[in-house]
């Protein structure tokens, strides 16, 4: 099995990019998603250390929000949490897939928390910075503050970028980023 990890800034379409690989894909957004949805011990876990934010299952977004706002070592906190349960889902996703001949791994934190790095062949997604703001801002719930946050929990982009075998150049054209996909995949495959 190939490994294909995803990485890019905030906004610059790695979900999107990964999609369109045309192979299982892993996206530990969507995890954490369901992760806050459905699992009670997370949710106990998350009560017990932040009993003044976290009152409901399911975990409420606004009441993550309020908590990674009102201290920003917070977010640490929580990953410490969700992080063990995400890398257990990962492990599943790849024990499940290990006859596919390539997955795409969707993880924001990948290098951050040092997962799979020495099996993965690693893609930077880079887009404009002009046209990815545009795009951040429109999502639902955006917040600059929470931005700023996670944007300081990250590794530079400079960093990412050397560490990538593939820079897919994306302008949010799903053809062209296409295109460029099946030039990676035609080289891995003759690999």
């Amino acid at each position: 099995m190939i490994i294909i990890a995803i990485l890019g800034d905030i906004g610059s379409g790695k979900s999107f990019a990964s999609k369109l690989f045309g192979h299982p894909v892993f996206n530990a957004d969507e995890i954490v998603k369901r992760i806050y949805l459905k699992d009670k011990k997370c949710f106990y876990d998350l009560k017990k250390k932040f009993p003044v934010y976290i009152k409901s299952f399911p975990i409420n977004k606004t009441e993550l929000l309020k908590l990674i706002l009102s201290n920003k070592n917070n977010l640490s906190k929580i990953n410490k949490i969700v992080h063990p349960i995400v890398r257990k889902k990962l492990n599943i996703f790849l024990n499940k897939n290990k006859k596919k001949r390539l997955v795409i791994l969707d993880i924001p934190l990948i290098l951050e928390n040092r997962i799979m790095i020495k099996k993965c062949i690693f893609v930077y997604i880079h887009s404009e910075k002009k046209i990815k703001y545009k795009r951040l801002i429109k999502r639902p719930g955006y917040n600059s503050k929470l931005f700023k946050i996670i944007k300081k929990s990250q590794l530079p982009l400079l960093y990412k970028r050397k560490m990538s075998k593939y820079i897919i150049k994306n302008n949010y054209k799903k053809n062209t980023v296409k295109e460029q996909i099946e030039l990676i995949k035609k080289e891995i495959f003759n690999l």
